[in-house]
């Protein structure tokens, strides 16, 4: 005979084996999906190797910017050093502020002008309709991409030269004839120039791809209401590539101190040094020429901090102010 206080529980399934149970179940379909897609993951996998090896592996290296690096003691057997080579740097102001100064510029003027430029083309490749010249345009804007950063540099010295094609322009207005690869004003303009014809043609793609995606009914309703091209491309094609020009823009961000070390190695001289040394080629020649590596990995190491920085500040900003954001 049952008690009074106690009542069958009816209908009732005891939860206290559901935590256990819920990871389970998930680590079973988790294990399900990877079979069933194991050949996309195969052929992810030499992505995957490639990043790890190049990009993670080496992570280990910046303990040498705390220690006295002995290629003889190996990383762990050398001495700890601390912030040596940190201070070491900073304490040059002339040096590092200079640095500083040239990679920021020469990284801000790049953003400034060539993040626009492919999304610019972008609209205006969206607009033509004759396809035999919009395919055309866009072969011949692709092309420079594929040209080496040699041959590129080598292209600026013979039309930078006082014969070349640049003092013929400038001939024409009047100008006088001067080789411009050496006069440190043109540098900086020389540099962000020939970077947006080599780029702008290849950064277009992704915009355009964003473009294609736009239902056609909304331009069709726009020329409805009487809309206007220029109406259209800020209501509606705008606001479609919105998204993947944010995301763009904050990674190019952070990439803002990450100045091209071979082209300015290639296009630099006596003649422009000062505003032509970036802090990659600084580390080239100490580094690698000098041998100091504790002392750049040091500075390589700030670098990326400087950089990680800018990019979470991005995101946080765009995520503040738009629904847009990295993550």
């Amino acid at each position: 005979m049952e008690e009074s206080g106690s009542k069958p529980q009816i209908g009732k399934v005891s939860t206290a084996k559901m935590p256990d149970m819920i990871p389970r179940r998930g680590a079973r379909a988790f294990l399900k999906k990877c079979v069933k897609q194991k050949y996309l993951l195969l052929m992810t996998l030499p992505g995957l190797l490639i990043v790890l090896i190049f990009h993670y592996f080496p992570i280990y290296g910046v303990l040498i910017a705390f220690k006295d690096y002995n290629a003889a003691k190996g990383i762990m057997g050398s001495p700890w050093a601390g912030f040596r080579y940190f201070r070491m740097f900073f304490s040059n102001p002339l040096t590092s502020h200079r640095l500083f100064k040239n990679t920021f510029l020469i990284g801000l003027y790049s953003l400034l002008w060539g993040f626009p430029a492919p999304i610019i083309l972008a609209f205006l490749l969206n607009e033509i309709r004759h396809s035999f010249f919009k395919r055309t345009v866009q072969t011949i804007s692709y092309l420079p991409h594929f040209i080496s950063t040699v041959v590129i540099v080598g292209m600026m010295v013979e039309f930078s030269s006082v014969d070349g094609i640049f003092n013929d322009i400038r001939a024409t207005f009047g100008l006088e004839r001067i080789p411009l690869m050496a006069k440190k004003e043109y540098f900086r303009t020389l540099y962000v120039g020939s970077g947006i014809w080599q780029g702008v043609g290849w950064g277009s793609i992704i915009y355009l791809a964003a473009m294609s995606g736009v239902n056609p009914t909304l331009y069709d309703v726009a020329d409805i209401d009487g809309a206007n091209r220029w109406q259209k491309m800020i209501h509606i094609t705008w606001p479609t590539i919105k998204p993947t020009t944010t995301i763009l823009l904050i990674l190019n961000l952070g990439g803002i101190l990450g100045v091209g070390f071979q082209k300015i190695l290639l296009m630099y001289n006596t003649n422009v040094m000062e505003v032509a040394d970036v802090i990659s080629t600084y580390v080239y020649r100490e580094g690698i020429q000098g041998a100091r590596f504790e002392y750049t990995t040091a500075i390589g190491l700030f670098m990326s901090a400087v950089s990680f920085v800018f990019v979470y500040s991005a995101n946080l900003i765009s995520r503040k102010v738009s629904e847009n954001s990295l993550w």
